[in-house]
């Protein structure tokens, strides 16, 4: 399927230098700001305490976070999530402070949310289907509730610590799968200009979040993680479309044959990555706060997926002397062969 063909080759590889040295740039600068500004870590990473309460009309968030940023906890998140009457709330870990204390500072949250709709704090009691007696807190505004507590969850600092080793850990283990899987299907020099492009993507991503303080929580690493993924695709399908332009255009050179498999996938690029940030912008626009920062990380990572495969990837192979040779192994012509025929001699 396509859109439209291209009847003459661009010549991508011309302006290669051009557009390396854009690149260069941009990932000096990410660098930059990871190791000046860091990343702003969720409660995930550094651990704290999570609200989730539950409002029997649509929740007013600006009233919410006004109650919870007068408490003076530091920096908190008042986000929907699920429905418009479910509000999470997420407070910062403070040194030295244990679980039991991290349960009275949400008591006292939810005390405070109480007091906002002009209720007061009453102990209920209750059995479960499985026969327990269960305590929990409710706010009674004249025989009403107007809110619920409905969870609190305490992550400890150790248990953030390990996530953050955990997603380190994932993230290696993913680049040197790629690494394995780019060497075995191409000649090495791919797998070189593929992670080195790869790596580009992910790191200009954790420089937006650091240069803006974004949040950088589980999802956005999930994100990272399937950038990864999208990059090198992205990659592989241009790979293989130079090593079918070697096979079949045997006077063609290494950066004529680049710029035809590039050239030639525009269409396809168009629609596969067109398609998916349709999807992605979807999420940013309606997913809400939750989502938000995921699909953001995302719609980086397309757009500098498709710039590292075509300015990075490429180039670099291209670099690397990538040639004919490499691909294909050259064999003897057929007895009475064409010897004008473009695939003489080649064996695949």
């Amino acid at each position: 399927m396509e859109f439209f063909r291209i009847r003459r080759d661009i010549p991508f590889m011309r302006h290669a230098l051009v557009f390396n040295i854009i690149s260069a740039v941009t990932f000096f600068a990410a660098v930059f700001f990871l190791a000046t500004r860091g990343l702003h870590f969720s409660i995930e990473f550094t651990g704290g305490t999570v609200l989730e309460v539950e409002y029997a009309q649509t929740a007013d968030l600006a009233k919410t976070r006004g109650v919870v940023d007068a408490m003076g906890f530091g920096e908190v998140q008042v986000q929907n999530f699920g429905t418009s009457h479910d509000v999470m709330i997420r407070l910062p870990a403070r040194r030295g402070e244990k679980q039991a204390e991290q349960s009275k500072v949400a008591e006292q949250v939810f005390v405070a949310l109480c007091q906002a709709e002009k209720g007061t704090v009453t102990k209920r009691e209750y059995t479960s289907d499985k026969g327990e007696q269960i305590s929990r807190s409710a706010c009674d505004v004249n025989g009403t509730e107007p809110l619920k507590l409905s969870r609190t969850e305490f992550v400890g600092p150790s248990v953030g610590e390990e996530l953050a080793a955990d997603g380190a850990k994932a993230l290696a283990f993913v680049v040197i799968g790629i690494m394995i899987y780019l060497a075995f299907r191409f000649e090495w020099k791919f797998s070189v200009a593929a992670i080195v492009a790869n790596l580009h993507d992910v790191v200009i991503i954790l420089g937006f979040f650091a240069f803006f303080q974004w949040e950088f929580s589980l999802s956005v690493l999930a994100a990272v993680l399937a950038v990864l993924g999208y990059s090198v695709n992205e990659s592989v399908v241009i790979f293989d479309r130079i090593r079918e332009a070697f096979r079949k255009y045997r006077k063609m050179s290494t950066h004529e044959v680049i710029d035809h498999a590039i050239t030639s996938t525009m269409s396809r690029t168009i629609i596969t990555h067109g398609s998916t940030q349709m999807m992605v912008l979807s999420m940013l626009l309606f997913g809400g706060p939750t989502l938000h920062y995921f699909a953001v990380a995302l719609t980086i990572g397309i757009l500098f997926g498709i710039y590292s495969s075509v300015f990075v990837a490429a180039a670099i192979a291209m670099w690397l002397g990538v040639t004919r040779e490499d691909l294909i192994k050259a064999g003897p012509v057929k007895e009475g062969g064409d010897p004008n025929d473009p695939n003489a001699g080649a064996v695949v």
